[in-house]
């Protein structure tokens, strides 16, 4: 496998923009969105609307996407040297369902996020953090079309799996009864002509023309 080539195809590149994505979300909710109210209050507020759920919701969403990614990477990698059909077929499934998944939780997370950021009051303390709110919530949209755009592209190589270059050569059956398929151009009926005569002769005459067998 041609590392350059892998990493170019467009598959690779959404699972490392979601990958990206996902360390820019749960990193700005860990790092910056833990944040002092005010003087008064020393101890850590989650900034949106001091609702620890929203804070934890978005880094359990987070970390899962990115060890998501990280197995589904390794899949992807390997995905040509599987060579069990109904093996390629679980694979495709799964990258299936694990992307509509996911689309559904950071969907369940911007709009979590988004609510809660809405009803949350800015305080001077608030402010330092609110970059980092804004940028999670961002990044859990674009998440969601992703996810999406991952999903109906498992979904498209699900259908196309009868295709010889998605899943392996055709495999025979290991009954010795069974019979091998019939030749794809043939009838299966054998022509009793089996001789033709080649083109371009001439009949011989037995008596040309203009000669004669001379009397002894």
């Amino acid at each position: 496998i041609d590392p350059v080539d892998f990493l170019k195809q467009p598959q690779t590149l959404l699972r490392v923009t979601t990958w990206i994505f996902s360390i820019v979300v749960f990193g700005s909710i860990v790092n910056e969105c833990y944040v002092n109210k005010d003087s008064q209050h020393p101890e850590l507020l989650c900034i949106f609307n001091e609702n620890e759920s929203a804070c934890s919701y978005g880094i359990a969403v987070g970390l899962i996407a990115f060890f998501g990614c990280i197995f589904f990477f390794v899949v992807d990698l390997y995905f040509q040297q599987i060579s069990s059909v109904k093996d390629r077929k679980r694979a495709v499934l799964l990258d299936l369902g694990f992307s509509g998944f996911l689309a559904f939780l950071w969907f369940v997370a911007f709009c979590f996020l988004a609510n809660q950021w809405q009803r949350t009051t800015l305080t001077r303390g608030f402010l330092q953090g609110a970059d980092a709110a804004r940028a999670a919530i961002t990044f859990s949209f674009f998440s969601i079309i992703i996810w999406v755009v991952l999903a109906l592209r498992a979904l498209q190589r699900y259908r196309l799996g009868t295709d010889m270059s998605l899943f392996a050569t055709e495999q025979f059956g290991t009954d010795p009864s069974a019979s091998y398929p019939g030749y794809p151009g043939g009838s299966g009926v054998e022509s009793t002509e089996t001789y033709q005569s080649p083109p371009f002769t001439e009949t011989l005459e037995p008596n040309p023309k203009g000669y004669q067998v001379p009397a002894y």
